[in-house]
């Protein structure tokens, strides 16, 4: 049915949220908060940049996934009034690199091979950060592409993201199959065109607008089932 499964890569091939160990580490008590106000932050920006100039040519107000990140952590710690030594500071980011992927995750991109099926990430990550983290975790022989937005300069949900798979690949888009932990990230897919797979690991409400996923499940082997 499907010629491309492709994969958000933050909260959904690798835990975002994992962080918070490390967090916790530093910031007693404060972990758990300061991953979930971190990666909220992250987002926003993203949009940030992209809502207040989303040319085609890309945002005069790019920058990197990487450099968003480092920033957000800054303004989280301000915000929560922890002290972000220099050495914290890269001791989270080391670990932001290195990641490490859901239990799954490896296995369903190995089975989806296994049908001879194309495989991508499609990410906001820079090329560089996304290089690291699929392969500190071995994902990289299972993958045909990671693709990331950084040739448009425009974070998702821009349409002008979806569209790279489309470039990436010699598909169309009723052959590719889109699969986000990410609600927003599900919505804004399924608006491009794409058929989406929601992975609802926490049993969140779905967003109360748009077009519900053609698929739900609350784990990624689930998109197995789909295969």
């Amino acid at each position: 049915m499907y010629k491309l499964i492709a994969f958000d890569a933050y909260g959904t091939l690798f835990d975002v949220y994992s962080m918070g160990q490390l967090a916790d580490e530093l910031y007693p008590g404060h972990g758990q908060a300061l991953a979930l106000m971190w990666r909220d932050r992250q987002i926003e920006y993203t949009r940030l940049v992209t809502m207040s100039d989303p040319s085609p040519s890309g945002s005069k107000y790019y920058l990197p996934f990487w450099e968003l990140t480092i920033r957000s952590l800054r303004y989280v710690c301000k915000r929560m009034g922890l002290e972000l030594s220099l050495e914290n500071e890269q001791r989270l980011m080391n670990q932001y690199a290195k990641l490490t992927s859901f239990e799954d995750s490896l296995r369903v991109l190995m089975a989806i091979k296994d049908h001879g099926i194309s495989t991508a990430i499609l990410s906001n990550g820079s090329r560089e950060m996304l290089n690291t983290v699929v392969q500190s975790n071995g994902l990289h022989p299972y993958l045909d592409q990671v693709v990331t937005i950084e040739d448009v300069r425009l974070f998702k949900t821009a349409p002008q993201a979806y569209e790279l798979l489309l470039k990436a690949f010699p598909v169309k888009k009723e052959e590719i199959l889109f699969v986000s932990s990410n609600a927003w990230d599900a919505l804004a897919a399924k608006w491009y065109g794409f058929d989406v797979f929601w992975v609802n690991r926490l049993g969140h409400p779905y967003e109360e607008i748009g077009m519900q996923p053609n698929y739900v499940g609350d784990s990624l082997s689930k998109v197995l089932d789909v295969v």
